[in-house]
């Protein structure tokens, strides 16, 4: 019978990709670029990047402006993204009901990292990047990592390097490509598309790039405040080994997934923020009555090494430090992760799975319940098991200022008990892998586990 979709000869998928990227992870000396090498590179491009940030009031930013009708803060353009006022409604927890503010970015976001063979090993393009939120300045990025504004020019700046090998992308070239959200608490139904592309040998690395081995990426994931969290969103979605065998079927985690979003009762309204319940506005911020959670600020920036040599614009800063806590352990010889179903008000399905523990002490110190008392025995769990990854990771720095979270996994032993709370799942490494490939299952801070947790188990 004549092949009649036009498409040509069936393919098959890349069964050596898992393989070639485990040959790579292998590679933690380097083949291109050598330790040594690497960590004289990143010290240069921290030296050369000037990125001075300057918290200033509202009242100075650039193009930036509270509407008269709303009190929303919106750029003059229309475009980028604003903060808005959220009111939200949820069906459990200690709070039923607040109101908060949170930005809303409706364009998609892309994140991407270009990966090719050298000398046989697979490699991957980072970038050292500043973003005006990040504590420590400079930070492995991914290859590419721009709004729609930015990489649209939008803002009238220099082009996004490597952007066209994304953009015009030949599909068999396409390692990874799936649409993620972010963070769920501050981002009102925000998403980045997450892409790895394999080019050829005619792309180099250029000024701030290097090509580096997975293996050598993993490592530098130990460091705190080394890898960004948009490159360790785009490590997580890379593919694995099959799914494999676990203490549930993967229709059984996708059953438990769908019923929690098909039935727990979650209602968001966005409101401007003038008047907003329990927040006050001053002239350099936007916080919280209790001095909670958050607030929101404006800083003014001056950049040598983006698109743009300098631009005002808003940032949220956190309220203390963060801690999300992955617990593994070993049934039958296999290491399954406990993911909890976790609701935050700006989830496009209104649950993703998240870390075992995710919070901020501080915020639930006043908060009884679940996450308050696993906060509590953090370091109780340490103390008992075994600790695989223990690191102080910042999150997305064009938003968020000096937010950072201590980032932990540990192996509990068997005293550990194998009954799942309510509301949690044991689920296997390639059980999670596959379900990286979907969009919208697990959260930011669990992508930057399992990010981790590869680098930890090989």
């Amino acid at each position: 019978m004549p092949n009649t979709t036009g498409l040509g000869v069936l393919r098959q998928e890349d069964a050596h990709l898992p393989a070639r990227l485990a040959l790579s992870a292998q590679a933690v000396d380097g083949v291109a670029t050598s330790t040594e090498q690497f960590e004289k590179w990143f010290a240069d491009r921290s030296a050369a990047q000037v990125h001075e940030v300057t918290p200033i009031p509202f009242d100075r930013m650039r193009n930036w402006s509270f509407a008269p009708d709303t009190g929303n803060l919106v750029h003059d353009s229309g475009r980028f993204f604003s903060v808005v006022g959220l009111r939200v409604e949820v069906d459990q927890g200690p709070v039923r009901e607040w109101s908060q503010p949170i930005i809303v970015q409706q364009e998609i976001g892309l994140l991407g990292i270009a990966v090719r063979e050298i000398d046989g090993v697979l490699h991957l393009l980072m970038q050292a990047k500043t973003e005006p939120g990040n504590p420590n300045g400079v930070q492995l990025s991914p290859t590419v990592q721009a709004t729609k504004s930015n990489y649209t020019g939008v803002h009238r700046g220099r082009t996004v390097p490597y952007i066209e090998h994304f953009r015009n992308v030949r599909p068999h070239r396409v390692v990874a490509d799936v649409l993620q959200s972010e963070h769920g608490a501050w981002f009102y139904r925000k998403r980045n598309r997450n892409m790895v592309i394999e080019v050829g040998p005619e792309v180099e690395a250029d000024g701030d790039f290097c090509w580096m081995t997975l293996g050598q990426v993993q490592e530098q994931l130990r460091i705190d405040h080394r890898v960004n969290m948009d490159a360790r969103t785009v490590l997580s979605c890379l593919p694995g080994p099959g799914v494999g065998s676990g203490v549930h079927t993967s229709t059984e985690l996708l059953h438990w997934i769908t019923t929690n979003q098909a039935t727990r009762d979650v209602t968001t309204t966005v409101v401007g923020l003038s008047g907003l319940p329990g927040w006050e506005r001053s002239e350099r911020s936007i916080s919280h009555e209790r001095g909670l959670f958050f607030h929101v600020g404006a800083v003014d920036v001056r950049a040598n090494s983006r698109e743009v040599s300098g631009w005002t614009q808003p940032l949220i800063e956190p309220h203390g430090i963060g801690v999300a806590a992955l617990l593994v352990k070993r049934f039958d010889g296999v290491l399954h992760a406990l993911l909890r179903a976790r609701i935050e008000p700006g989830y496009v399905d209104v649950i993703e799975l998240a870390p075992t523990v995710q919070g901020t002490p501080e915020n639930h110190a006043h908060l009884p319940g679940l996450v308050q008392d696993q906060l509590r025995d953090i370091e109780r769990y340490r103390d008992e098991g075994r600790v695989l990854f223990d690191a102080e990771m910042s999150e997305e720095g064009g938003r968020f200022y000096h937010s950072r979270s201590r980032y932990m996994i540990i192996e509990v032993g068997e005293n550990y008990p194998d009954q799942e709370p309510e509301g949690f799942r044991w689920t296997t490494l390639p059980q999670i892998t596959w379900l990286l490939q979907h969009q919208h299952y697990l959260n930011v801070q669990a992508r930057s586990l399992i990010a981790c947790l590869r680098a930890c188990t090989g």
